[in-house]
């Protein structure tokens, strides 16, 4: 492991201490694309399998789920045959079988569970993490989105909005350059440091009395980024010095450079080096090729199969290499979907926002639990509703932020992740 280094006083991006002592240093973000059905997945109900096919709210029919349920580790928390390997990792998950979204559509959803407002752009939660925290290592980005498609809101996504344009995130996508440029062009690393010195005195005259231009900062502060990034990311991108056992572990052939399994050993290489947001997502807006389900509930098999093997083999690698203790993973959907149709011999599902599930490992909650419920048939929160706000403020608060003190002032007003909303998960936190 490369040595961290601190990011100077007078740096928007230098690690800035918490609001309280944190469970969690740094949060890995895995986010599904399309909607990941809750019933067929983490939320089993056998009310629903003994209903199929019964009228339910006289112009829909239930529709049981085609898989599976088994129990799995000393919690018997109950997981489908969609995800065996998550589910020998059980013992290690909180399973949030209550979350709420406010909007049925993809790009309001996504908006909603990475920005905390569904109807227009604002700041994403990895983007309010690096303005809350700053960064641990000034040669990488605070917040990295390993993303091989864009999702529905695209950049968005991943954006600052009005936050510091230094704080958005960087998209890596998986393939032979991740990043673009990042090999240096100039002969040596010192001649390129004289060229970046003497742009950055440019860049300082010209910033003389434009202080106020947070872009033209930010801008400032990006070439120095980019000179740290050709001398550290390359290292991280390399996998060459992985062994064999880990590399089986993932899933992952040597060599190669796609796939979901690429995402979470690149993510386990980019928290060990200090970066403090990452987030990986695993498929586009392309409704044939994400968790959209509206034709055929089967395509949840070649979903699941591509992230199932890797994100269990991320909580076993952080947690083996004394990791997990102080990493957040997350694991969401923008929604669930609907546990009927209005056909009875329907094969697919629809989006479905009132009632969902997502889970949570390391980090300081409490692991090989279930917090909350759906109804019998998963249509509605039953108890202990989990609103996106609520998601997001317990994230800050693991991470040692007040969400009710992390705020910016724009427009005349001052701005938060959870607006004027969200309370602190206390049921999950160890």
């Amino acid at each position: 492991m490369s040595e961290m280094m601190a990011a100077p006083a007078d740096d928007p991006m230098a690690p800035k201490p918490p609001h309280f002592p944190p469970k969690a240093k740094r949060v890995i973000f895995l986010y599904m694309t399309g909607g990941v059905s809750h019933v067929d997945t983490f939320d089993p109900k056998p009310k629903l399998t003994a209903d199929h096919g019964k009228t339910f709210r006289n112009k829909q029919f239930l529709v049981k789920s085609k898989f599976a349920f088994k129990k799995y580790g000393q919690s018997g928390l109950e997981v489908s045959e969609l995800f065996p390997h998550v589910g020998e990792c059980a013992d290690m998950l909180t399973v949030i079988r209550s979350m709420k979204n406010d909007d049925g559509d993809h790009f309001g959803a996504t908006l909603g569970i990475h920005a905390g407002q569904n109807n227009f752009s604002r700041p994403s939660i990895g983007s309010w993490v690096s303005y809350g925290l700053g960064t641990f290592n000034k040669n990488l980005p605070s917040f990295v989105v390993i993303a091989p498609h864009l999702p529905y809101g695209g950049g968005q996504i991943w954006g600052s909005d009005f936050l510091p344009a230094a704080h958005q995130g960087m998209r890596v996508v998986p393939g032979g350059e991740p990043i673009p440029n990042m090999t240096r062009r100039a002969a040596t690393p010192e001649l390129q440091r004289r060229e970046l010195d003497l742009l950055a005195e440019f860049n300082r005259r010209h910033l003389r009395g434009r202080e106020s231009d947070g872009n033209l900062a930010a801008r400032v502060r990006s070439l120095e980024t980019a000179f740290g990034m050709q001398t550290e990311a390359p290292e991280v991108f390399d996998l060459s010095k992985e062994t064999d056992a880990t590399l089986k572990l993932y899933g992952l052939e040597r060599g190669s450079t796609k796939g979901f399994a690429w995402q979470c050993l690149v993510a386990r290489r980019m928290a060990e080096r200090g970066v403090r947001f990452i987030e990986l997502i695993d498929s586009g807006s392309d409704l044939n090729k994400n968790w959209d389900a509206h034709f055929d509930i089967m395509t949840h098999v070649g979903m699941a199969k591509n992230v199932d093997q890797p994100i269990a083999a991320l909580l076993r690698d952080l947690q083996s290499r004394g990791m997990l203790d102080d990493t957040l993973v997350v694991w969401t959907s923008e929604f669930g979907r609907t546990p009927f149709l209005a056909k009875a011999d329907g094969i697919g599902r629809e989006h479905h926002a009132p009632a969902f599930t997502s889970w949570m490992a390391g980090g300081g909650v409490k692991p090989g639990i279930t917090y909350g419920e759906s109804d019998e048939y998963g249509a509605t929160v039953a108890k202990d509703m989990v609103h996106f706000h609520d998601f997001h403020a317990t994230i800050l608060h693991l991470l040692g932020i007040d969400h009710t003190r992390l705020t910016y002032r724009h427009a005349g007003r001052d701005f938060r992740l959870t607006d004027v909303h969200g309370v602190v998960v206390k049921g999950i936190l160890a």
